[in-house]
């Protein structure tokens, strides 16, 4: 039993403290009392402690005692809270959805001799996974990743609901999306590209670009065409872009009646409520991930994993946290077990480079009844 410190106790974080309680002695910190208390009223076995990651020398001082931290934060916190844990010489597992290339602390965390395993959710995350394993045996030149968490009662009119923050699903509609396309990187704004796809159990789902390939366009610079997009209902996309194009994701703060506010701080207290996941609401993940090359007889294969995973009622946790906080609870383990004991930043393709880490990723999930189905086709 080793002593783990998550910070951030979001749907998220909370899910993967949970999870890692059944085997580890687990301190749950948030700058925010209720969601605090939420936590541990799911989880008695928790210990919590208030902590506010911005105060860097307190954030230092708290992890130190811990065998190993694990980095829940919302995106605009992460890279900086990141910084401070290996700076704090730190082992670190971290899923916060930050706009700055981790790699850069790639240096530092060798410098301080520590592991940082980066990105670790359901994408990025298992798609990057599935990506490293397959570059090993495959010469891979396509890969795509389709995903999206969605609400299993469509309303009107976004026909959405969000796991986390609306301002976390904001920047994925405003953070411009970078794609490569005959080797080439390309950059367009978000919500682009719209195509109608059909899924088993769902029916037809609109995808558009999003920034999510991250890490893979610097360590797999040899694959040709790489992209990733986000699925939402049907009519999602178009109710978004016009909010955009009015000017309701702007930063630049307006005057109304003599007070100063962002539109973006506004649209996003607003949409709170429209986008706010229920406690108990049904939602369900869905992710294809698809890898095309040339395999070891000399034949162009294409494999595709697909998951469909809803809402657990017995536990009362979202799909989105399930998938996502089961990915880092899985890399957690795996690096305490020693068997993943590279130093340096590492997003989760060159974890899932390795057979034995690809499999303990896939069982370690299955065991939690979440299942990415493998089908391949020569093309």
């Amino acid at each position: 039993m080793k002593n783990i410190i998550v910070l951030g106790a979001g749907m998220v974080g909370s899910t993967i403290a949970i999870d890692l309680s059944n085997k580890h002695k687990i301190t749950l910190t948030d700058f925010n009392q209720e969601a605090l208390s939420k936590a541990e009223q799911k989880c008695n076995d928790l210990t919590i402690q208030l902590l506010d990651v911005t105060d860097k020398n307190t954030l230092k001082e708290t992890i130190k005692k811990f065998d190993l931290v694990v980095c829940a934060v919302p995106g605009f916190l992460g890279f900086e809270t990141l910084k401070s844990i290996i700076e704090a010489e730190m082992n670190v597992i971290d899923i916060s959805f930050f706009s700055e290339n981790s790699l850069e602390l790639d240096a530092l965390a060798k410098e301080k001799n520590i592991t940082a395993i980066v990105d670790c959710g359901v994408a990025p995350g298992m798609d990057n996974v599935i990506l490293g394993y397959y570059n090993e045996k495959m010469k891979l030149t396509d890969f795509e990743c389709l995903v999206g968490g969605l609400p299993k009662v469509k309303k009107w009119p976004f026909c959405y609901k969000a796991p986390f923050s609306p301002i976390d699903v904001i920047e994925e509609y405003t953070r411009p999306a970078r794609y490569i396309e005959n080797g080439k990187m390309i950059t367009r704004e978000a919500l682009t590209d719209c195509e109608f796809v059909e899924f088993d159990n769902v029916g037809t789902l609109e995808s558009f670009n999003s920034d999510g390939l991250r890490s893979i366009m610097f360590t797999m610079p040899h694959i040709k065409n790489m992209k990733e997009k986000t699925l939402r209902y049907p009519g999602h996309v178009e109710y978004v872009r016009v909010l955009k194009e009015s000017g309701f994701f702007n930063t630049k703060e307006i005057e109304v009646n003599g007070t100063k506010i962002s539109p973006l701080d506004f649209t996003s207290k607003v949409l709170f409520n429209e986008w706010k996941l229920g406690e108990t609401e049904e939602e369900i993940t869905i992710m294809r991930i698809t890898v095309k090359g040339e395999n070891t007889d000399g034949k162009i294969e294409e494999i595709t994993y697909t998951l469909h995973d809803e809402y657990c009622s017995e536990t009362k946790t979202s799909s989105m946290a399930r998938t996502t906080g089961y990915t880092a609870s899985a890399a957690a383990n795996l690096f305490l077990e020693g068997e993943f004991t590279e130093k340096g930043v590492f997003p989760p393709e060159l974890v899932g480079k390795h057979e034995y880490c690809f499999h303990y990723f896939l069982n370690y999930l299955k065991e939690r009844n979440i299942h990415y189905k493998k089908h391949s086709k020569l093309v």
